[in-house]
């Protein structure tokens, strides 16, 4: 795979660009500038020889004499190699001043007695490509029409412009080399803290996930990236602590039943039985399978829901009728604890039966499990301002708010919550995922009587 070229080197180029743009623009338009004020200076040139010798046939000499004094017009057009005719229209001139032979555009006298202006003069080219600017004016002498006509060469324009042409292309060049080196030391600099985090960032393992990156250092541009990237690395070291505290569990989890299992078999296989003992056997190796496969279960619905793949069947239900097939279900149960079960309150709420009655299994389940023999165990439905509150109340010993605050961690389970054999610790976790899911949460309080309650938000529009 091609590398790609830094950052670095990117924006170095991309800025002396710029700035070459910039420098040719601006030489541009002062050339362009500098060309039309030099056309200009050449036109009014040629126009004020025309307006002199104008008035000098008028008034100082006549044709005849200025014929005779071929030096005025030398003197007036001194080193130029610039075009000077005189003659009467129709006839040869009578002053001839063209060094290079050059061919006069088309001209339009200017009427005697009219003022000269820049809309006068024309264009031309003279041998070797030199361009030219020219003019022709009529004079009125006794009877006689003559013309007067000149011409300017650009030789020395055309040299001014071309030096300038040169410097405008060096200065483009060197603008772009020196802006390109600049850039490139400048952002390098500026950029070291950027590089600094990335150090930082490749110094982080999965055994030092506690590392966070530097703030005290860097830029205002950068300060929101490295936030978001510490945010992400506290989410990355709980996940994976709980990850790895999770895997212990479950192997403590499943360690107990299949060392149980294995036990069981190992006794069972030293002797001969008879038929009712290898019957007890399997019996008891049901049971514990039946734990690892609601296990399992359990594992695989929380891993499905961390991952967003459960689908919800929202539906209308009725929250009485659900409250009601829970209490019925479990009335058997409580019955064997001495337990009352009682529900308070109703209405509608939208959201997937099968993992609302689970939830609520689950509370109810737990209740009855850690609740004080012979007491009561209270579902209340309230509802508040843009939501739908289901609590689950039972007594039982208080629990430190430590215990409280991890009571919804997989595999945990209080100490009083020992005492009970079937419970693996996940059916809470569970109750979690599913509000998760539902976009609303799971609570619960203690205060610091012998009632823990649990309650279920549900959002509503």
């Amino acid at each position: 795979m091609r590398r790609q070229p830094s950052l670095t080197l990117r924006a170095s180029l991309a800025f002396a660009v710029v700035a070459m743009l910039t420098v040719g623009g601006a030489g541009m338009y002062l050339y362009h500038s500098l060309q039309a004020t030099l056309l200009q200076r050449s036109d009014y040139g040629v126009l004020a020889r025309l307006d002199h010798f104008r008035k000098l046939l008028h008034y100082d000499l006549s044709l005849e004499q200025l014929q005779a004094s071929p030096q005025l017009v030398e003197n007036m057009l001194g080193a130029e190699d610039d075009i000077f005719l005189i003659g009467e229209a129709g006839q040869p001139p009578l002053i001839n001043v063209n060094p290079r032979g050059a061919a006069l555009p088309a001209l339009q006298a200017v009427a005697d007695g009219e003022p000269l202006g820049l809309a006068d003069v024309r264009s031309g080219v003279a041998p070797g490509d030199v361009p030219l600017r020219a003019a022709q004016a009529r004079v009125q002498l006794d009877g006689r029409d003559v013309r007067i006509t000149a011409a300017h060469l650009l030789v020395k324009e055309m040299a001014m412009l071309e030096t300038f042409r040169w410097r405008i292309g060096a200065a483009v060049v060197l603008a772009f080399l020196l802006t390109a080196a600049l850039g490139f030391l400048l952002l390098r600099r500026g950029l070291r803290p950027l590089r600094r985090i990335a150090e930082q960032a490749a110094a982080i393992t999965p055994a030092r996930l506690h590392s966070r990156l530097q703030l005290a250092d860097t830029p205002v541009e950068l300060s929101q990236l490295s936030q978001a990237f510490n945010a992400m690395l506290e989410r990355l070291d709980d996940g994976y602590r709980r990850l790895t505290q999770f895997s212990a569990d479950l192997a403590h989890e499943i360690r107990t039943p299949v060392g149980s299992l294995m036990g069981t078999a190992q006794v069972t296989l030293q002797q001969p039985r008879s038929v009712d003992e290898y019957q007890g056997v399997l019996a008891s190796s049901l049971d514990e399978l039946e734990r690892i496969a609601r296990m399992v279960e359990s594992i695989l619905f929380l891993a499905r829901a961390d991952d967003a793949q459960a689908v919800l069947d929202l539906r209308e239900l009725e929250l009485e009728e659900e409250i009601q097939r829970i209490v019925a279900y479990f009335e058997g149960l409580a019955d064997e604890r001495q337990l009352q079960v009682r529900h308070e309150g109703g209405g509608r709420l939208r959201a997937d039966p099968m993992l609302l009655r689970r939830a609520l299994s689950n509370l109810v389940a737990n209740a009855i499990r850690y609740a004080d023999a012979g007491s009561e165990i209270l579902i209340r439905v309230r509802e508040e301002k843009g939501a739908c509150l289901i609590q689950v109340e039972n007594g039982c010993s208080p629990l430190h708010p430590g215990q409280l605050e991890r009571l919804f961690d997989r595999f945990y389970r209080a100490d009083l919550a020992r005492q009970g054999g079937e419970s693996n610790g996940l059916g809470l976790a569970i109750v979690a995922a599913i509000m998760r899911l539902h976009g609303g949460s799971v609570s619960v309080s203690q205060d610091g009587t012998r009632r823990i309650r649990f309650e279920l938000r549900f959002n509503v529009a």
